[in-house]
């Protein structure tokens, strides 16, 4: 095993959106950002289509942003956090511009903004209809090449924490295809993205197995919320792994979901129809699918002709499965998404490890709740990269003290990684109950005893205990046996106890 040395510099471990843009931020400090692929590939970053959410209208303000925020996540969203987001994401969508993002204009040359479903007013920024997520990567990756303080090891991933004798993070044990190695750091920023990538049915990157939250559960770190996954509503249907989606800009532009039949069927479940929110629409369309109505999205009259301009990559994915969303509904289904829980993190994105901050999809701030809102995600990530970033930037390096290499956990053999996916969506996904949660924990720890503590199932073992533990119904988590919501809490899990709600 190999070591390098640089610990002065910032250690970013994942080179999505959060990433980059922190390590952009932080400039002249040194950051090394972990690519486990080259630049803007296994990023769901990339694949955002909705966009930037930010009051950036006359007609809107911060407070109430962040009034729709916690009004979406059921219960559970920090306030301060929901308002701290509000304020501040008008400014970095002015720093994304600086970067080069083109942001759609209206005639006049103001932003043009979307209504997305649980907003109160049109207030995402997009980038040609639905490619916000790659054009915001092409700028970051343009902009991080170009930095002199900026070294990226592409093909590099993170499997385990290094620690002193007294808990800090003093970096992390790295494999790549030369072996493994030791990049000691003085502080280590976890960037890990989401764990949609345990499902069969998933919106996101295939790896994307919550390892980031696995190696801060096994160090020692606080994880909060991790039973509340959320499920795209509409990925389209048409046996893609991962799966493509229809963004929800589609139902704000006013596309309708039917059957198969062509009725429409949203005013059934909530008075808000198509712009209900996202866990109101999933759970909809899964029991549409489960009687077997089906569950389609009609955009052959509020799109029309301008599928190819408008929304050229649902279109593309459309086209691709032989599918013309000009003249044809498009098929439908929840798929994995988005991960409101995480590695618990304060206001400046400080973990309970000392040396470890956490931003991006694998942090728990309190923005999401129980219900993330739309288009916050990427709100959330350059909002808290800022921060880190100011903390750090003229920070000290803590001084030298000895570590112990961590042990490298195992690699799950794909046969096991693929029973887990599909136990995951048939147990754990849109609708819960115990006993379909019990049946998929059992099957997890057979599995931990089998192969040891391997991402996947660490992460797995933490979604399914803690929704066991949340005996209600709560925003994207909906448990059959318990339908109604009890006193808002909290889940908190460390590798000390079990989960508990408080």
């Amino acid at each position: 095993m190999s070591r390098s040395s640089d610990r002065d510099a910032i250690l970013i471990v994942g080179a999505g959106l959060a990433g980059l843009f922190l390590a952009l931020k932080l400039a002249p400090r040194k950051a090394i950002v972990l690519s486990p692929a080259p630049l803007g590939q296994a990023s769901a970053s990339a694949w955002a289509q909705g966009g930037l959410a930010a009051a950036l209208s006359p007609e809107d303000n911060p407070a109430l942003h962040a009034d729709d925020t916690v009004n979406a996540g059921a219960g559970l969203v920090d306030p301060v956090v929901a308002q701290l987001i509000a304020e501040e994401g008008p400014s970095r969508v002015l720093d994304l511009i600086a970067l080069g993002v083109p942001f759609d204009r209206t005639a006049n040359g103001a932003l043009a903004l979307s209504l997305e479903a649980a907003h109160s007013r049109p207030r995402v920024a997009r980038v040609a209809g639905d490619l916000a997520g790659k054009a915001i990567m092409d700028a970051l990756i343009a902009a991080a090449r170009a930095a002199a303080h900026i070294h990226v090891i592409e093909g590099a991933r993170a499997v385990a924490l290094v620690q002193d004798d007294h808990g800090r993070v003093r970096g992390a044990l790295v494999r790549d295809s030369y072996g493994e190695r030791i990049i000691h750091a003085s502080e280590t920023v976890f960037a890990t993205g989401g764990i949609g990538g345990l499902y069969a049915v998933t919106t996101n990157p295939k790896t994307a197995i919550g390892a980031g939250v696995a190696m801060a559960y096994r160090a020692g770190a606080l994880i909060a919320d991790p039973e509340f996954v959320q499920f795209h509503p509409t990925a389209i249907a048409i046996d893609r792994d991962p799966a493509p989606r229809a963004t929800e800009a589609l139902r704000g532009e006013g596309a309708k979901l039917v059957n198969a039949d062509g009725k429409p069927f949203m005013e059934r479940y909530h008075p808000a129809g198509e712009l209900a929110p996202r866990d109101v629409v999933a759970r909809a369309i899964h029991r549409e699918r489960v009687y077997e109505r089906g569950a389609f999205l009609d955009a052959r009259v509020a799109v029309g002709d301008h599928f190819p301009e408008h929304f050229p990559t649902v279109f593309a994915a459309c086209m691709s499965a032989g599918v013309d969303p000009r003249t044809s509904l498009i098929p439908v289904a929840p798929a994995a998404h988005y991960h409101m829980g995480g590695i618990v993190s304060d206001l400046w994105g400080k973990s309970t490890l000392d040396g470890l901050s956490v931003v991006g999809e694998c942090a728990s701030t309190g923005a999401h709740g129980a219900n993330r809102l739309a288009s916050n995600s990427l709100l959330e990530a350059v909002v808290f990269a800022q921060r880190i970033a100011d903390r750090l930037r003229d920070s000290e390096a803590p001084v030298d003290a000895a570590s112990a290499t961590p042990e490298a956990p195992p690699i799950l053999p794909l046969e096991t990684h693929s029973e887990l996916r599909a136990l995951m969506q048939a147990d754990a996904g849109v609708d819960r109950d115990a006993h379909c949660l019990k049946r998929a924990s059992h099957f997890i720890d057979q599995k931990l005893n089998e192969f040891g503590s391997a991402h996947t199932l660490v992460s797995a073992s933490l979604v399914v205990t803690a929704a066991l533990a949340r005996e209600e119904s709560r925003g994207a988590h909906y448990r059959s046996d318990f339908p109604y919501a009890s006193e808002p809490k909290r889940t908190f899990c460390d590798e000390r106890h079990d989960s508990s709600v408080a």
